[in-house]
C-alpha cells in the first residue's frame, strides 16, 4: 500500500472518530486556554512518532476542537456541513492545483469561471462583468476599495495617492473596512461611519449629508461600502437609494454580502437585494449561508476591466501559454492561490440552483421559528426583525455575555452575543441547514434548563443593575 493510500485509511478512521464524537458530545470538551499545552501534546519533536501514537494525538486534537457542524453550534456566521462540498474540498487538496494559470489548473479554471459567470447573471450584472475568489470577505472588501481608489486616482498605482479620499460605510458594517482604509493608504481617519436606522440599515439621507459636507471641505468622496446582512442584526442596506447617491457623486458602490449575499440564489428572498445590480462590485461567502467549507469567498465586478487594471501584472515566468481570460492570476490579488471553487462547484453541480435556493430558504424558515418562539414567550425580549437569519434576544434579563460564556464553559451549547444601540443581547444564527425545527426549539429548551439550574446567573444580572 502506497504512503498516500495508508494516510487515506487513517483519514477515514479519524473521520469516524469525529462523527461518533459529534453524535455523543455535540459540544467539544473545552480546554482552558492556559492549560492547552498541558492537555494535548502539540509539541514538534525531532524524531518520528510511532503510527499509533500519532493517531492517538490526532484523535485528541479532533475531540477537543470546537465542533462547528453540530446542532448545538450557533455562535458564528457559518456552521453545518454540506457533504458534496466537503467532497469537492478533499478533491481540491488531492489535486493541489494553484489557480493563477490555465497551464497548472486546467479545467479548474473553467469551474471557477462558470461559478462567476452564473453568479453575475443571478445578481443582474451585464456581459462585461467578471470576478475572482479572494481569501475571504475582508479581502473582497479590500479589493473593492483598491479598485475604487484606482478609478478615482488613476496615477496612484504608479506614483502613490495624490487626493484626500474618503470612504463611507454604515456603523453596523464589518470591521475590516477600518483596516482596509489603512492598507489602501486612505487612512483610518478618512472613514465616515454613517448612522443606521432602528433596523440596522444605513440611512441614505445621512450618507448624502456627509458627502456634501466632505465636498465642501475639499475631500474626495470615493467609496461606499453597503452591507447585505450586517454582522449583528443581519440587516440589508437600502441599495437603490444608496446607488442613487453613489451615481450622483461619482463614487464606487461595493456591497459586502459576505454574510447574506447568497440570497441571490433565492427567488423568495432576492428582494432583499433590490438595487444590488447597480453596484460596482458585490461579494458573497459560500462558506456562510451555503455551507461550503471555509474559505470560499467570491467578489463580482460589474466591469471586468477595472478588476484587470487594478490587479494585473506581467510575469513572463508565469504567463507563458493561453489567453488572459484563462490566466486567473491577472485578476487576482494573490499569485499562489488554492482552489476554493471546486468545493462550491461540486455542491452546486450536484443539487442545482434550486437546491441552493432550498438551503437559503430553510435558514429563513428556521429563523422565523426562533423569532416566533421568542416573540411569543414573555420571558424573552426580542431585538431583531423579520427577514434576518440572526435572531437577537435576551432571556429573563440575564446578562447575555455572562450567559453565553457560562453555556460555553459548561459545554452546553455555543452561541454568541452582540450589541446594537447600546443594548447587548444573545445572537442566535440559524445558518446550519442541517438543523430542523425541533433543533431550534431544543436550543431554547437547553438554554432555559441551564438558567433554571444556575440561579447565580440571575443574581449576576441583579448585581449589574
Amino acid at each position: 500500500m502506497s504512503g498516500i493510500s495508508k494516510d487515506l485509511v487513517l483519514f477515514n478512521e479519524l473521520v469516524e472518530v469525529l462523527l461518533n464524537e459529534e453524535e455523543k458530545n455535540p459540544v467539544a470538551n473545552r480546554i482552558v486556554a492556559n492549560k492547552l499545552y498541558d492537555s494535548i501534546d502539540l509539541s514538534l519533536n525531532p524524531s518520528p512518532m510511532v503510527d499509533e501514537e500519532f493517531k492517538t494525538v490526532l484523535e485528541e486534537v479532533l475531540i477537543s476542537t470546537p465542533k462547528t457542524a453540530t446542532k448545538l453550534f450557533f455562535n458564528q456566521l457559518f456552521g453545518g456541513r454540506q457533504g458534496k462540498a466537503v467532497l469537492g474540498d478533499l478533491l481540491a487538496v488531492l489535486l493541489n492545483n494553484s489557480m493563477y494559470t490555465y497551464k497548472v489548473a486546467g479545467p479548474q479554471v473553467g469551474i471557477e469561471k462558470e461559478i462567476i459567470r452564473q453568479s453575475c447573471d443571478l445578481l443582474g450584472y451585464g456581459s462585461q462583468s467578471n470576478g475572482t475568489f479572494p481569501t475571504g470577505g475582508s479581502m473582497s472588501n479590500y479589493m473593492a476599495l483598491i479598485m475604487a481608489r484606482d478609478i478615482k486616482d488613476p496615477d496612484c498605482r504608479e506614483n502613490g495617492m495624490t487626493q484626500p479620499m474618503v470612504v463611507y460605510t454604515s456603523k453596523e458594517s464589518h470591521y475590516s473596512n477600518t483596516k482596509n482604509a489603512s492598507f489602501a493608504g486612505i487612512g483610518r481617519n478618512n472613514i465616515r461611519y454613517i448612522q443606521a436606522d432602528s433596523y440596522g440599515r444605513m440611512i441614505p439621507e445621512e450618507l448624502e449629508a456627509q458627502v456634501i459636507k466632505d465636498l465642501s471641505e475639499g475631500f474626495v468622496p470615493t467609496f461606499v461600502n453597503a452591507t447585505a446582512g450586517t454582522t449583528v442584526l443581519g440587516a440589508f442596506d437600502p441599495f437603490d437609494a444608496i446607488a442613487d447617491i453613489t451615481e450622483k457623486y461619482d463614487m464606487w458602490l461595493h456591497i459586502d454580502g459576505a454574510y447574506c449575499g447568497s440570497v441571490i440564489f433565492s427567488e423568495n428572498y432576492k428582494f432583499l437585494l433590490k438595487g444590488a445590480e447597480r453596484s460596482n462590485s458585490f461579494s458573497y461567502n459560500a462558506h456562510k449561508m451555503l455551507g461550503t467549507p471555509m474559505t470560499c469567498s467570491i467578489i463580482l465586478v460589474n466591469n471586468k476591466k477595472q478588476l484587470h487594471d487594478s490587479f494585473s501584472n506581467e510575469a513572463d515566468y508565469l504567463y507563458q501559454t493561453d489567453g488572459d481570460d484563462f490566466n486567473l492570476g491577472k485578476t487576482s490579488f494573490q499569485c499562489g492561490r488554492r482552489n476554493d471553487a471546486l468545493k462550491f462547484w461540486t455542491l452546486w453541480k450536484s443539487i442545482g440552483t434550486k437546491g441552493l435556493q432550498h438551503i437559503i430558504d430553510k435558514q429563513f424558515e428556521l429563523a422565523e421559528v426562533a423569532r416566533q418562539y421568542v416573540v411569543n414567550n414573555p420571558n424573552y425580549t426580542v431585538y431583531s426583525y423579520p427577514d434576518s437569519v440572526s435572531i437577537c434576544f435576551n432571556y429573563k434579563n440575564v446578562d447575555p455575555s455572562t450567559l453565553c460564556t457560562a453555556l460555553y464553559e459548561h459545554q452546553i451549547t455555543v452561541v454568541g452575543f452582540g450589541a446594537f444601540n447600546n443594548e447587548t443581547f444573545i445572537r442566535l444564527v440559524t445558518i446550519n441547514t442541517n438543523n430542523e425545527t425541533q433543533d431550534i426549539l431544543h436550543f431554547f429548551e437547553v438554554l432555559e434548563n441551564f438558567v433554571e439550574k444556575h440561579p447565580e446567573l440571575t443574581k449576576v444580572e441583579e448585581a449589574v443593575q
